[in-house]
């Protein structure tokens, strides 16, 4: 699928022009003009190895918040750019796979798609709700895919974040969609209408977790798209080298001052000394005694320091009186609870009218009393006209 067009199809496809064929210089025009077309269809080497370090990043971070959504080591290996169509995906593929569509709105303006297999997609759901992740012989469901984009969400939310760093901009992606893709479909056109007749830059990445999925994970990029993260990543780069030389160049040299014209010879006047210094000096008709610098020092008056005794205040409970009128009228949260459990998120699901929680609460024992969040004090439940109470029985002290 390199979309060329060989001799015996471009003469087939122009044998009806008046002449019945082409010259020679006619069918070397129509030969560059295909090799134009393809190659405005691919990515040259410099923008191939960006966008492929881009995703490999991006992908890394991704596959850390994975990890932590399905309990399991998630491994992605290093990645390899190629091209596709959907007619290359068809041969490719033999068992269903699963499009998650995902759309960039804030920093960068496209969308790409990611293409996991059905039994992948089962696994990594199967995880997150609490499943060893061998329960793969249900049929793909609803559940199914809301539970994969919600894992997709996070995951690409991770690697925008991470292009983020690398853009120098803030980059943000719309809630992700899925759809379940048969490439045996006879209605395949009508579910991939968009994607029919482009060619997409495709950085697949080998995809392991635990020892469940030793598998292969797809992104789709428009070549279009692909071109633009390429300049803003090199736009970047320029403009983050740019500054560094900026600041390793030297400040200009100043110019030299102007050499000063000689002055006339004077006389030089006496510079007076400052005061110490005539001190030093010995005066007239007195012996030299010693410096005044080199004086011995004086005895001097040295005492300990003294410092007021404290005075101890009147504690309430530790809390001084005058005090503790100041936070008399901060509201406080006070929470009766009745009983706690704990669900996994596939219990949680199954959910209805009518279903019974059972508490870590036997019945009759006291409820607690929590005040912003701290357990204070235990009581047993009230009805006061129409409005259930407690009554405290017990302060919990530490």
């Amino acid at each position: 699928m390199d979309g060329m067009l060989s001799q015996e199809e471009i003469n087939a496809l122009l044998g009806g022009m008046d002449g019945g064929g082409l010259s020679a210089d006619d069918t070397s025009a129509v030969e560059d003009s295909s090799v134009a077309m393809v190659s405005e269809e691919r990515l040259s080497p410099e923008e191939g190895d960006a966008l492929g370090e881009i995703a490999n990043i991006s992908m890394g971070t991704a596959a850390t918040t994975l990890s932590v959504l399905v309990n399991n080591r998630v491994e992605i290996t290093t990645p390899q750019i190629s091209y596709v169509t959907v007619d290359d995906l068809k041969e490719r593929n033999e068992a269903p796979c699963v499009f998650i569509y995902i759309s960039y709105r804030t920093g960068l303006e496209g969308k790409n798609v990611l293409i996991l297999k059905e039994d992948d997609v089962k696994v990594i759901t199967d995880l997150m709700m609490g499943g060893d992740g061998t329960n793969t012989e249900t049929e793909l469901t609803e559940l199914h895919l809301s539970a994969i984009c919600e894992a997709m969400n996070q995951m690409m939310g991770s690697a925008a974040t991470s292009m983020s760093s690398m853009l120098n901009e803030m980059v943000d992606i719309s809630p992700p969609t899925s759809t379940r893709v048969d490439f045996s479909d006879a209605g395949l056109e009508n579910v991939l209408e968009d994607m029919y007749g482009q060619i997409f830059a495709s950085v697949s990445f080998k995809m392991t977790i635990g020892d469940l999925v030793d598998s292969e994970i797809m992104q789709l990029y428009p070549i279009d798209f692909a071109r633009l993260i390429y300049t803003r990543f090199r736009s970047t780069m320029e403009t983050g080298i740019e500054e560094t030389v900026a600041e390793q160049e030297p400040a200009p040299t100043p110019p030299p001052a102007p050499t000063p014209a000689p002055m006339p010879e004077v006389a030089p006047e006496p510079v007076p000394q400052p005061a110490m210094q005539q001190m030093q000096q010995p005066m007239m008709g007195m012996p030299q005694a010693m410096p005044m610098y080199a004086m011995p020092p004086q005895d001097l008056n040295i005492q300990p320091a003294q410092f007021q005794n404290f005075v101890p205040m009147q504690n309430l409970d530790g809390i001084a009186p005058e005090n503790i009128d100041l936070i008399m009228d901060v509201p406080l949260e006070v929470t009766v609870e009745l009983g706690r459990t704990s669900k996994s998120i596939k219990e949680i699901l199954d959910f209805s009218p009518g279903t019974i929680i059972e508490l870590d609460k036997l019945a009759g024992e006291p409820i607690d009393v929590l005040v912003n969040g701290k357990f204070v004090a235990k009581g047993e439940v009230v009805v006061i006209e129409e409005s259930f109470g407690i009554r405290v029985t017990e302060i919990i002290k530490d």
